[in-house]
């Protein structure tokens, strides 16, 4: 762990900020051995912070279930197991919203109705979604705030309450299987398979600085995808080369991509 490697890993001044103020906290826990937590990071900023902090005993990358998108960074000290992560006091809290089940809402109409009531981004973990029912999970501090002010998502009427995390139910994401041949593995063709766009297009979605692999930006086109890696484009959604197949007798490669939807 050193401070000094922010420089290296940044990207831009936001990220400096990001990096800087995870460094005050986690290391500030370490030196003092008390828990501590930060707020949720998405993929790529929990990939520069384990490029900053490496792999110290007791830093955990919790979500709040297995397979989570979005994780807070939490640090215990020695006296604590990592079970207490869990616990009804941890850093974190799952809340759950009915509603009228004839009312279709989406991810994105719940984290709109949070941010329109003056939730922060960073304090709110994965959101999911389900027919009639929501979870979602956030930091333990915003807890008692969302349960007293989240009421509504647009015109839908919600009730909500605080469940404890194993109770979370995580709705298996929605996909549509796409079976196709590539010259190649490279990044610009599978995201032209996958959003059934040009393959000049997708390049340029690339260039722009619109597309991730795995949550760490890629701005090249020849960047070669493997088997299992998960590839968004900001403005398309997400794709998953789910599997890489043999060679056709036109020397093509096989392969299944799923595409969220």
């Amino acid at each position: 762990m050193d401070r000094k490697n922010i420089d290296k890993i940044a990207a831009n001044p936001e990220d400096r900020l990001l990096l800087a103020k995870l460094w005050d906290k986690i290391n500030g826990a370490i030196q003092k051995n008390i828990p501590a937590g930060t707020g949720f990071l998405s993929p790529r900023e929990l990939e520069m912070a384990r490029f900053l902090f490496g792999s110290p005993q007791g830093l955990y990358a919790f979500g709040g279930y297995a397979g989570a998108e979005r994780k807070m960074l939490v640090y215990l000290p020695d006296y604590l197991e990592d079970s207490s992560l869990w616990d009804q006091d941890g850093p974190l809290r799952c809340l759950r919203c009915t509603f009228y089940q004839g009312d279709s809402l989406s991810h994105r109409d719940f984290l709109g109705a949070l941010m329109g009531a003056g939730v922060a981004r960073e304090t709110v973990g994965d959101i999911c979604v389900g027919e009639g029912v929501c979870d979602f999970f956030v930091t333990a501090e915003i807890a008692p705030y969302i349960l007293q002010n989240f009421t509504a998502a647009g015109r839908t009427k919600l009730r909500i309450q605080e469940i404890p995390l194993a109770e979370a139910v995580i709705p298996e994401p929605e996909v549509k299987e796409i079976k196709d041949t590539l010259a190649s593995l490279r990044l610009d063709s599978v995201i032209a398979s996958g959003f059934r766009i040009g393959r000049s297009l997708a390049a340029q979605h690339i260039a722009a600085g619109k597309a991730a692999i795995d949550g760490l930006p890629c701005d090249k086109p020849d960047r070669p995808v493997a088997q299992g890696m998960k590839i968004s484009v900001r403005g398309l959604g997400k794709l998953k080369l789910q599997t890489v197949g043999g060679r056709t007798k036109k020397d093509r490669i096989s392969v299944v991509i799923h595409r969220y939807v």
